[in-house]
């Protein structure tokens, strides 16, 4: 089985910086792609951030220039780094990542969300 855990979620005022971890852990053989979603209430779950194994990163216009995303391959985990946060941006985050618990045969898998609320 893989587990995926996230942590660093919280509330925080306007203008402020939160990090998130999403760390993977159990029979794992490799970890693809890993990236970052969101959702609003009342709205559809939107991509926030992804990044490939080698490092390639893609954003939402939303957040560009004020969120990065990045990862330790060693560790299995994934990090986001939200600064300059607008109310905006509150939402469930969760974590996602394509696992492989065997060579070739990837499967996503997700985490369980963590609340990151911005007062305005």
């Amino acid at each position: 089985q893989v587990q995926l855990v996230e942590s660093g979620g919280g509330l925080v005022q306007a203008g402020g910086s939160l990090r998130l971890s999403c760390a993977a852990s159990g029979s794992i053989f490799s970890v693809n792609g890993m990236g970052w979603y969101r959702q609003a209430p009342g709205k559809q779950r939107e991509l926030v951030a992804r990044i490939t194994k080698d490092g390639s990163t893609n954003y939402a216009d939303s957040v560009k220039g004020r969120f990065t995303i990045s990862r330790d391959n060693a560790k299995n985990t994934v990090f986001l780094q939200m600064n300059s946060l607008e109310p905006e941006d509150t939402a469930d985050y969760y974590c996602n990542a394509e696992i492989a618990m065997q060579p070739k045969y990837y499967v996503q898998h997700w985490g369980q969300g963590t609340q990151v609320t911005v007062s305005s």
